[in-house]
């Protein structure tokens, strides 16, 4: 997916709601999301930090949005992810064992 489909698809979500077809949740994670597409267009990535910080309620709720998050940083601002073991998943990682 790419972030033309998911404006789409919000997009036509809202537009179903306003004709009455859906119930749009009014909800923290959902606001988030609008927001998070705003960012992302923007190239923004001080904003999508705050984004993450002043969400982290609704976003801890699931453990995987944490990881889904930490994967649009990679690949629309760059940022490369820590490893979490260190010095040694580096070397594991150059003698191919991960």
């Amino acid at each position: 997916g790419n972030l033309r489909d998911a404006n789409i698809l919000v997009d036509e979500i809202k537009a179903q709601t306003q004709t009455g077809d859906v119930d749009f949740p009014k909800t923290d994670l959902m606001q988030f999301i609008n927001y998070l597409l705003q960012t992302m267009e923007r190239d923004a990535f001080p904003l999508f930090n705050m984004l993450r910080s002043n969400f982290k309620p609704c976003i801890e709720r699931e453990p995987a949005f944490n990881e889904l998050l930490d994967d649009i940083a990679e690949k629309f601002y760059g940022v490369q992810r820590r490893n979490p073991m260190g010095m040694f998943g580096d070397i594991f990682k150059m003698m191919g064992a991960e």
